[in-house]
Protein backbone atom coordinates (compact mmCIF):
# COMPACT_ATOMS: atom_id res chain seq x y z
CA UNK A 1 0.00 0.00 0.00
CA UNK A 2 1.35 3.63 -0.56
CA UNK A 3 2.11 5.92 2.80
CA UNK A 4 -1.19 7.75 1.97
CA UNK A 5 -3.39 5.01 1.89
CA UNK A 6 -2.17 3.14 4.76
CA UNK A 7 -1.74 6.21 6.65
CA UNK A 8 -4.67 7.51 5.45
CA UNK A 9 -7.02 4.69 5.99
CA UNK A 10 -5.55 2.40 8.24
CA UNK A 11 -6.37 3.80 11.74
CA UNK A 12 -9.51 3.25 13.91
CA UNK A 13 -10.32 6.92 13.74
CA UNK A 14 -9.76 7.18 10.36
CA UNK A 15 -11.79 3.89 9.10
CA UNK A 16 -14.62 5.50 12.01
CA UNK A 17 -14.65 8.85 9.88
CA UNK A 18 -14.86 7.01 6.67
CA UNK A 19 -18.23 4.71 7.16
CA UNK A 20 -19.45 8.44 8.91
CA UNK A 21 -18.82 10.99 6.12
CA UNK A 22 -18.11 8.94 3.17
CA UNK A 23 -21.39 8.29 0.77
CA UNK A 24 -22.77 4.78 -0.16
CA UNK A 25 -23.95 4.96 -3.81
CA UNK A 26 -26.95 5.47 -5.35
CA UNK A 27 -29.63 2.75 -5.92
CA UNK A 28 -29.93 3.43 -9.35
CA UNK A 29 -25.84 2.59 -10.08
CA UNK A 30 -26.16 -0.05 -7.77
CA UNK A 31 -28.58 -2.09 -9.75
CA UNK A 32 -27.03 -1.63 -13.16
CA UNK A 33 -23.49 -3.05 -11.65
CA UNK A 34 -25.59 -6.00 -10.41
CA UNK A 35 -27.22 -6.10 -13.56
CA UNK A 36 -24.21 -5.52 -15.53
CA UNK A 37 -21.94 -7.95 -13.81
CA UNK A 38 -24.52 -10.90 -13.56
CA UNK A 39 -24.90 -10.38 -9.21
CA UNK A 40 -27.46 -12.90 -8.36
CA UNK A 41 -27.88 -15.65 -6.49
CA UNK A 42 -25.44 -18.40 -7.37
CA UNK A 43 -22.66 -16.35 -8.58
CA UNK A 44 -19.11 -15.56 -6.69
CA UNK A 45 -18.48 -12.08 -6.36
CA UNK A 46 -15.44 -10.49 -4.74
CA UNK A 47 -15.80 -6.76 -3.50
CA UNK A 48 -12.16 -5.80 -3.78
CA UNK A 49 -10.37 -3.02 -1.42
CA UNK A 50 -14.09 -3.18 0.27
CA UNK A 51 -12.64 -0.45 2.98
CA UNK A 52 -15.44 -0.25 5.87
CA UNK A 53 -18.45 -2.24 3.41
CA UNK A 54 -20.16 1.06 1.96
CA UNK A 55 -20.44 -1.07 -1.29
CA UNK A 56 -20.29 -4.56 0.42
CA UNK A 57 -23.44 -3.92 2.18
CA UNK A 58 -25.40 -2.66 -1.47
CA UNK A 59 -24.85 -6.13 -3.30
CA UNK A 60 -25.62 -8.04 -0.16
CA UNK A 61 -29.48 -7.83 -1.06
CA UNK A 62 -28.79 -9.54 -4.41
CA UNK A 63 -27.52 -12.95 -3.25
CA UNK A 64 -24.54 -13.57 -4.15
CA UNK A 65 -21.70 -15.51 -2.55
CA UNK A 66 -20.13 -12.07 -1.56
CA UNK A 67 -16.08 -12.02 -0.69
CA UNK A 68 -14.59 -9.61 0.71
CA UNK A 69 -10.73 -8.54 0.16
CA UNK A 70 -9.30 -5.82 1.70
CA UNK A 71 -5.36 -4.53 3.28
CA UNK A 72 -6.39 -2.05 6.34
CA UNK A 73 -7.14 -4.16 9.64
CA UNK A 74 -8.97 -1.03 11.09
CA UNK A 75 -11.20 -1.00 8.02
CA UNK A 76 -11.63 -4.95 7.76
CA UNK A 77 -12.58 -4.80 11.73
CA UNK A 78 -14.84 -2.12 10.62
CA UNK A 79 -16.32 -4.07 7.66
CA UNK A 80 -16.86 -7.15 9.53
CA UNK A 81 -18.94 -5.36 12.32
CA UNK A 82 -20.99 -3.69 9.33
CA UNK A 83 -21.60 -6.48 7.29
CA UNK A 84 -22.01 -9.50 9.45
CA UNK A 85 -21.92 -12.98 7.27
CA UNK A 86 -19.41 -11.57 4.97
CA UNK A 87 -16.12 -13.41 4.34
CA UNK A 88 -13.51 -10.67 5.29
CA UNK A 89 -9.80 -11.50 3.81
CA UNK A 90 -6.73 -9.80 4.54
CA UNK A 91 -5.39 -8.93 0.79
CA UNK A 92 -4.68 -6.34 -1.64
CA UNK A 93 -5.68 -6.04 -6.06
CA UNK A 94 -2.18 -7.18 -6.41
CA UNK A 95 -1.90 -10.20 -3.91
CA UNK A 96 -5.66 -11.09 -4.07
CA UNK A 97 -5.68 -14.68 -1.45
CA UNK A 98 -7.80 -16.53 -3.67
CA UNK A 99 -7.49 -19.75 -6.35
CA UNK A 100 -8.19 -19.16 -9.97
CA UNK A 101 -10.80 -18.98 -11.90
CA UNK A 102 -13.48 -19.14 -8.91
CA UNK A 103 -14.87 -15.73 -9.09
CA UNK A 104 -17.67 -14.51 -11.33
CA UNK A 105 -17.55 -10.96 -10.58
CA UNK A 106 -14.95 -8.60 -9.01
CA UNK A 107 -16.38 -5.06 -7.80
CA UNK A 108 -14.47 -1.81 -6.75
CA UNK A 109 -15.49 1.01 -4.97
CA UNK A 110 -13.20 3.66 -4.86
CA UNK A 111 -10.09 2.41 -4.57
CA UNK A 112 -8.61 1.40 -8.26
CA UNK A 113 -6.70 4.58 -8.93
CA UNK A 114 -4.66 3.40 -5.70
CA UNK A 115 -3.59 -0.13 -7.79
CA UNK A 116 -0.46 -1.11 -9.11
CA UNK A 117 -2.87 -1.29 -12.41
CA UNK A 118 -1.04 -3.85 -14.49
CA UNK A 119 -0.04 -6.26 -11.73
CA UNK A 120 -3.61 -5.61 -10.41
CA UNK A 121 -5.17 -6.56 -13.59
CA UNK A 122 -3.05 -9.62 -14.07
CA UNK A 123 -4.42 -10.78 -10.47
CA UNK A 124 -7.75 -10.28 -11.81
CA UNK A 125 -7.69 -12.16 -14.86
CA UNK A 126 -6.24 -15.25 -12.51
CA UNK A 127 -9.02 -14.99 -10.20
CA UNK A 128 -12.25 -14.74 -12.34
CA UNK A 129 -13.46 -17.27 -14.96
CA UNK A 130 -13.38 -16.49 -18.19
CA UNK A 131 -15.77 -13.82 -19.68
CA UNK A 132 -16.09 -12.97 -15.41
CA UNK A 133 -16.85 -9.28 -15.13
CA UNK A 134 -15.48 -6.21 -13.32
CA UNK A 135 -16.99 -3.35 -12.26
CA UNK A 136 -15.36 -0.15 -11.39
CA UNK A 137 -17.26 2.81 -9.39
CA UNK A 138 -16.52 6.16 -8.08
CA UNK A 139 -18.33 8.71 -6.28
CA UNK A 140 -16.76 11.96 -7.38
CA UNK A 141 -17.34 15.63 -5.56
CA UNK A 142 -19.43 17.72 -8.52
CA UNK A 143 -17.52 20.93 -8.69
CA UNK A 144 -19.72 22.13 -11.01
CA UNK A 145 -21.56 23.25 -7.71
CA UNK A 146 -19.25 26.88 -6.88
CA UNK A 147 -19.11 26.01 -3.09
CA UNK A 148 -18.03 22.47 -3.77
CA UNK A 149 -15.32 23.59 -6.01
CA UNK A 150 -14.09 25.97 -3.46
CA UNK A 151 -13.55 23.43 -0.97
CA UNK A 152 -11.60 21.07 -3.96
CA UNK A 153 -9.48 24.37 -4.41
CA UNK A 154 -8.46 23.76 -0.33
CA UNK A 155 -8.19 20.12 -0.17
CA UNK A 156 -6.26 20.07 -3.87
CA UNK A 157 -3.31 22.31 -2.03
CA UNK A 158 -2.26 19.06 0.11
CA UNK A 159 -2.75 16.59 -2.72
CA UNK A 160 1.31 16.15 -3.64
CA UNK A 161 1.42 13.17 -6.35
CA UNK A 162 -1.31 10.99 -4.28
CA UNK A 163 -3.10 9.09 -6.94
CA UNK A 164 -6.54 10.63 -7.71
CA UNK A 165 -9.03 8.65 -10.28
CA UNK A 166 -10.24 12.45 -11.46
CA UNK A 167 -6.42 12.45 -13.33
CA UNK A 168 -7.46 9.66 -15.24
CA UNK A 169 -3.82 7.60 -14.78
CA UNK A 170 -5.31 4.64 -14.27
CA UNK A 171 -6.95 4.22 -17.41
CA UNK A 172 -3.58 3.18 -18.78
CA UNK A 173 -3.59 -0.19 -16.77
CA UNK A 174 -6.33 -1.44 -19.75
CA UNK A 175 -4.57 -0.33 -22.30
CA UNK A 176 -3.09 -4.13 -22.85
CA UNK A 177 -4.28 -5.85 -20.93
CA UNK A 178 -6.74 -9.32 -21.12
CA UNK A 179 -9.90 -7.47 -21.07
CA UNK A 180 -12.35 -5.80 -23.28
CA UNK A 181 -12.63 -1.88 -22.91
CA UNK A 182 -14.38 0.05 -20.56
CA UNK A 183 -17.60 1.14 -20.75
CA UNK A 184 -18.99 3.43 -18.83
CA UNK A 185 -21.85 5.17 -16.94
CA UNK A 186 -23.04 8.05 -15.26
CA UNK A 187 -25.48 8.87 -12.38
CA UNK A 188 -26.21 12.05 -10.40
CA UNK A 189 -26.13 11.37 -6.33
CA UNK A 190 -26.95 13.67 -3.36
CA UNK A 191 -25.31 12.55 0.50
CA UNK A 192 -27.00 13.74 3.44
CA UNK A 193 -24.57 14.69 6.55
CA UNK A 194 -25.10 17.34 9.17
CA UNK A 195 -22.22 19.27 9.83
CA UNK A 196 -20.19 17.19 12.20
CA UNK A 197 -20.31 14.22 9.49
CA UNK A 198 -19.52 16.80 6.29
CA UNK A 199 -16.08 17.39 8.40
CA UNK A 200 -15.55 13.72 8.37
CA UNK A 201 -16.52 13.65 4.52
CA UNK A 202 -13.22 16.00 3.62
CA UNK A 203 -11.19 15.15 6.97
CA UNK A 204 -11.26 11.11 5.87
CA UNK A 205 -9.72 11.74 1.97
CA UNK A 206 -6.17 10.07 2.48
CA UNK A 207 -3.61 13.10 2.39
CA UNK A 208 -5.52 15.37 4.91
CA UNK A 209 -6.28 12.22 7.18
CA UNK A 210 -2.35 11.99 7.25
CA UNK A 211 -1.28 15.53 8.64
CA UNK A 212 -0.59 16.70 11.91
CA UNK A 213 -3.37 17.38 14.03
CA UNK A 214 -2.38 21.33 14.04
CA UNK A 215 -2.30 21.27 9.85
CA UNK A 216 -6.03 18.90 9.66
CA UNK A 217 -7.72 20.95 11.55
CA UNK A 218 -6.34 23.98 9.77
CA UNK A 219 -7.88 22.46 6.91
CA UNK A 220 -10.72 21.69 8.27
CA UNK A 221 -11.41 25.27 9.85
CA UNK A 222 -10.96 26.50 6.28
CA UNK A 223 -13.95 24.11 4.75
CA UNK A 224 -16.05 25.04 7.56
CA UNK A 225 -15.75 28.65 6.86
CA UNK A 226 -16.61 27.86 3.06
CA UNK A 227 -19.88 26.37 4.15
CA UNK A 228 -21.16 28.74 6.39
CA UNK A 229 -20.64 31.42 3.98
CA UNK A 230 -22.60 29.67 1.48
CA UNK A 231 -26.06 31.08 1.67
CA UNK A 232 -27.17 28.07 0.01
CA UNK A 233 -26.59 26.15 3.28
CA UNK A 234 -27.77 28.37 5.83
CA UNK A 235 -29.35 26.64 8.78
CA UNK A 236 -28.99 24.41 11.36
CA UNK A 237 -29.73 21.34 8.76
CA UNK A 238 -28.24 18.23 6.96
CA UNK A 239 -26.10 19.57 4.37
CA UNK A 240 -26.85 17.78 0.50
CA UNK A 241 -23.45 16.76 -0.56
CA UNK A 242 -23.12 16.63 -4.33
CA UNK A 243 -21.95 14.19 -6.18
CA UNK A 244 -21.79 12.03 -9.37
CA UNK A 245 -21.19 8.70 -9.70
CA UNK A 246 -19.03 6.68 -12.51
CA UNK A 247 -19.45 3.36 -13.58
CA UNK A 248 -17.31 1.19 -15.41
CA UNK A 249 -17.17 -2.59 -16.62
CA UNK A 250 -15.06 -4.60 -18.24
CA UNK A 251 -14.96 -8.61 -19.59
CA UNK A 252 -12.28 -10.90 -19.31
CA UNK A 253 -11.47 -12.29 -22.56
CA UNK A 254 -11.67 -15.63 -23.14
Amino acid sequence: MRKEARLGFGTARAAAAYERGRPGYPAEAVAELVRLLGIAPGATVLDLAAGSGKLTRQLLPAGADLLAVEPSAAMRERLAATAPGVRVLQGTAEAIPLPDGGLDAVTVGQAFHWFDGSRALAELHRVLRPGGRVGLIWNVRDESVPWMARITAVIDRHAGDTPRYRDGRWRAAFDASGFTPLQGRRFRHRHQLDRAGLLDRFGSISFLATLPDPARARVLTEIEAIVEAEPSLAGPGPVAVPYRTDLFWTERRR
